[in-house]
């Protein structure tokens, strides 16, 4: 069973930084797109920025130039180091990827349960 488990979110003043990692185990064959997503109640998850398992990134215009994406293909992790942080940046947020659990199974998307980021002003 593939898990994605998601730590680092929690409380920050604007204009400070928070670090999110997301680790995926269990059984895993290969791993492709890997990426973060948010979501306010009320409103739709939206994505943040994500990560090719070559290393391509791309991002919300909203994020651009303060967050970056990552990725550690031998730890199967996914990281988004969040700078300059605005109060608008409050949400759950959440990581995916798509992978394979075997050489003969199809490419699924996986969850993470989500971390709660709250930004004062």
């Amino acid at each position: 069973q593939v898990q994605l488990v998601e730590s680092g979110g929690g409380l920050v003043q604007a204009g400070g930084s928070l670090r999110l990692s997301c680790a995926a185990s269990g059984s895993i064959f290969s791993i492709n797109d890997m990426g973060w997503y948010r979501q306010v109640p009320g409103n739709k998850r939206e994505l943040v920025a994500g990560i090719t398992s070559g290393g391509i990134t791309n991002y919300a215009s909203s994020v651009k130039g303060r967050f970056t994406i990552s990725r550690d293909n031998a730890k199967n992790t996914v990281y988004l180091q969040m700078n300059s942080l605005k109060p608008e940046d409050t949400a759950v947020y959440y990581c995916n990827a798509v992978l394979r659990e075997t050489s003969y199974t199809l490419w699924r998307t996986y969850w993470g349960q989500g971390t709660q980021v709250t930004v004062s002003s």
